[in-house]
């Protein structure tokens, strides 16, 4: 009899302990939100808020004329993913680690820059072997330059546009990369080689993660890859199968395949940096559900951009040139209606939307708010 009571008791703890825990994860972890004090990007053009534009041409107008009114660095008629992330964390726009004037890194500092790949060659200089020996050493003079003021007495208060070196561990470090590795290898070799790249992509990109990790990062936000084959500049020079939605198939296959494997190489860093915290994010499923749905949404037609051109003839958003006696070039006069910006980067319209696909979780892996991603369900 005694033993029976004592097997019932242990059996309520336990059923009361797994509701707790359940009562838990729904709550966000009954932790509270996360808060981060710096957000540390790294990727390429789909999150890059000034980088390429400071270390070449500057972007110009019209990027930049539906939000911020003037180019902003952002290839983009407005604001960038990542822009509506640093929102949402009620955090700053992150100011590009390249950009010497007017730059204010006391929450973050983006790396990311336009044309970027996790290995070269590519269409950048700034691969992300780069982006983090430029976040390491920022770290470093930061740190240093914290030591000296601190020994002339001059913290605390610490009144500097620079990082405390006590937040380098608290902050959130976001990932948006791969998609120029796939995109030059499309151009310049076969599809079944640019699928056979992607093991070593991934070895290298886990290899970024394993130095930050060493630097004292512990919260990481990784998107996958988009859907290449829904890009106009896709469409418009492929003619393989077409999806259902109108998107180039095979490009988007092996976008998928990358992405597969991204997810794996993830769940081994799990098991390699214990103390870390890892959410994958599948941007791809968000950059297709506002394409798909593009109509239903209010766009138009999801394979038409508003700046630039493609056609017969490349240009740049901000440039026009005359061909046969038509202007290329010219901007659309409704922005917000187009899903596709330039036929490479996104709306600000669009961006929107799949930032808010993306901030709750829905489509994440373990499936956790932003504000969260500090403790995941399986450390409640």
């Amino acid at each position: 009899m005694e033993d029976s009571l004592k097997l019932f008791c242990m059996l309520g703890i336990l059923v009361c302990g797994l509701v707790k825990q359940l009562g838990a994860m729904e709550d966000g972890g009954g932790l509270g939100p996360c808060w981060f004090p710096a957000i540390y990007n790294f990727g390429d053009s789909n999150s890059d808020t000034g980088g390429r534009s400071a270390a070449f041409n500057a972007i110009s107008s019209p990027n930049g004329e539906t939000f911020f009114g003037h180019p902003a660095g952002r290839a983009c008629d407005g604001r960038l993913v990542i822009d509506f992330i640093a929102e949402h964390l009620k955090l700053p726009y992150l100011s590009a680690y390249l950009d010497s004037v007017g730059a204010d890194f006391e929450h973050g500092a983006n790396f990311a820059t336009g044309g970027s790949s996790i290995i070269l060659p590519g269409y950048s200089p700034f691969d992300l072997g780069i982006q983090i020996a430029q976040f390491i050493q920022f770290k470093s003079r930061t740190t240093a330059l914290y030591e000296q003021l601190k020994h002339k007495g001059r913290i605390p208060p610490f009144e500097s546009n620079l990082p405390r070196p006590e937040d380098f561990p608290k902050a959130l470090y976001t990932f948006d990369i791969g998609q120029n590795d796939l995109a030059y290898g499309f151009q310049h070799t076969t599809e079944k080689e640019v699928r056979a790249s992607i093991p070593n992509l991934l070895n290298q990109l886990s290899e970024a993660v394993h130095l930050l990790y060493n630097e004292g990062a512990r919260f990481f936000w990784v998107h996958n890859t988009g859907p290449l084959g829904c890009l106009p500049y896709s469409v418009i020079y492929n003619h393989g199968n077409r999806d259902k939605s109108g998107c180039v198939e095979s490009r988007n296959q092996l976008a998928m395949e990358f992405n597969r494997q991204l997810k794996d190489k993830i769940s081994a860093l799990r098991t390699q940096l214990p103390y870390a915290e890892f959410t994958y994010v599948d941007v791809y499923s968000a950059k297709y559900a506002v394409i798909s749905n593009a109509e239903q949404l209010g766009f138009v037609n999801p394979f038409n951009f508003c700046c630039g051109s493609f056609y017969g003839y490349h240009i740049d958003c901000g440039k026009k040139a005359i061909v046969n006696g038509t202007v290329y070039g010219n901007p659309c006069n409704h922005p917000s209606r187009h899903i596709s910006w330039d036929g490479i980067h996104y709306s600000e319209a669009a961006n929107r939307l799949i930032a808010n696909h993306i901030v709750d979780g829905s489509l994440s892996d373990p499936p956790v708010p932003i504000q969260g991603a500090c403790h995941h369900p399986r450390n409640i």
